[in-house]
């Protein structure tokens, strides 16, 4: 709430059980952004609760966003996730197979991409350049071609560590949360 009362609205939860219930008791007019992994089982309980997904990594997972999304003709807005450093450990679409998740969207009534998001892996500073600069040539890519569904609107880059970095680089979004609000409980 001290966010809030600081003029705050745009907040992200990576766990869906927290984004619903943290939406239930706070004010109305916050835009709640999902930045986690997002499991197909639970894109039903994000259909009319999220302002942004932060997270479509696959084609597997966009069909089941449309499909959840299309039963109550609501339009989910995402970000493409790329897994910029090719890490196991963490979610994203390679860069090679963003054209067949592109081909995919294209062809979708119930989902509309605003640009993309990464989680670079943990490095120096100029590791870190690399790959925000790797990523904010792949969005400028992007955004120079025109697509059904698609626009590049939100570079979604840059978290508590790295955020200044990131946007040096050119991020219109950060995700700061621990920097914010401390380390997580759980």
């Amino acid at each position: 709430m001290e966010a809030y009362n600081a003029s705050q609205r745009d907040f992200g939860e990576n766990k869906v059980q927290d984004l619903i219930s943290k939406k239930e008791v706070l004010p109305k007019d916050i835009r709640w952004h999902f930045i986690g992994k997002l499991q197909t089982n639970k894109v039903k309980y994000l259909v009319n609760n999220v302002y942004l997904i932060h997270s479509l990594s696959s084609i597997k997972l966009a069909e089941k966003i449309e499909n959840e999304f299309g039963k109550s003709n609501s339009i989910a807005n995402v970000l493409i996730q790329i897994n910029i450093g090719r890490e196991e450990s963490k979610s994203g679409i390679l860069e090679e197979d963003i054209e067949d998740l592109i081909s995919f969207v294209e062809e979708c009534n119930f989902i509309k991409v605003n640009g993309i998001m990464v989680i670079i892996p943990k490095g120096s500073e100029e590791e870190n350049r690399y790959y925000f600069r790797k990523t904010k040539s792949i969005y400028e890519e992007l955004k120079k071609r025109t697509f059904k569904n698609i626009k590049m609107e939100f570079l979604s880059m840059g978290m508590t560590n790295d955020y200044k970095i990131a946007i040096e680089e050119g991020a219109t979004t950060i995700r700061v949360g621990s920097g914010i609000f401390g380390a997580r409980d759980n």
